[in-house]
């Protein structure tokens, strides 16, 4: 019996071994590559000079304390207002939904084209919110903040310009972070995120490896969205 436990805790040990070696092999593959690539990340492709339709999606549920920070932040977007449709996915089932009326009908009186789209049945969750909302969506373009986030004003004239190439379907960007300083747990989070960010996708974007969406603060051809089948669950 011992020997069965002693030969399971060497196997286990080499397992992990394993494990960490390719991890290790994937961290050093990525900084060798951002190394090579960091230069390309001050290269700015030329702006737009016709500005196209785009539908910013900001799925929200129950997310009291934040939801007018990001509505309103959305709205002050550096964007031609005849060119940009503002729709607020609200699933929320408290208090939320309230305020997000309130700021939605303020900024619509304002003369914004935004909308509240509220369901009942929360299906799919945040991917069902979002297919929901790209059915009425009227945007060529397709940009998504999560409710803790806050889009600068720039972010739709800075991003646009990398869709010149039919080639790009989805443009990612680094997350910041309004609390880095708050504790030592806030800090760590992020090194953790800006590793990611700012090495690891540095170096795919450069490489031409596969980049992954993080679920918000990107931009998508509303085509490209399509042609993959939606959202799904």
């Amino acid at each position: 019996m011992a020997i069965v436990l002693e030969y399971g805790v060497l196997a286990a040990y080499f397992a992990a071994l394993c494990i960490l070696l390719v991890f290790g092999a994937h961290g050093f593959v990525m900084v060798h590559y951002y190394k090579k690539y960091r230069g390309l990340s001050g290269l700015r492709p030329k702006p737009i000079a016709c500005p196209p339709r785009v539908t910013v999606q900001l799925p929200v549920y129950n997310e009291y304390y934040v939801v007018e920070r990001l509505i309103r932040a959305a709205c002050r977007m550096d964007y031609p207002r005849e060119r940009l449709e503002i729709q607020v996915l609200d699933d929320s089932t408290d208090e939320t939904l309230s305020v997000t009326q309130r700021v939605v009908a303020e900024c619509r009186a304002r003369g914004f084209d935004i909308h509240l789209l509220h369901r009942e049945n929360r299906q799919g969750y945040k991917a069902g919110a979002l297919r929901a909302g790209l059915e009425a969506a009227t945007g060529e373009f397709i940009a998504i903040f999560d409710a803790d986030f806050v889009p600068p004003r720039d972010f739709l004239m800075r991003t646009l310009p990398y869709f010149a190439s039919a080639k790009i379907g989805m443009v990612q960007t680094r997350w910041g972070h309004i609390n880095y300083n708050y504790s030592i747990l806030t800090r760590l989070q992020a090194i953790g995120l800006d590793g990611h960010f700012v090495v690891e996708q540095t170096a795919r974007n450069g490489a031409g490896f596969f980049i992954n969406f993080n679920g918000t603060a990107g931009i998508w051809r509303k085509t490209c969205i399509l042609d993959a089948g939606n959202w799904s669950d």
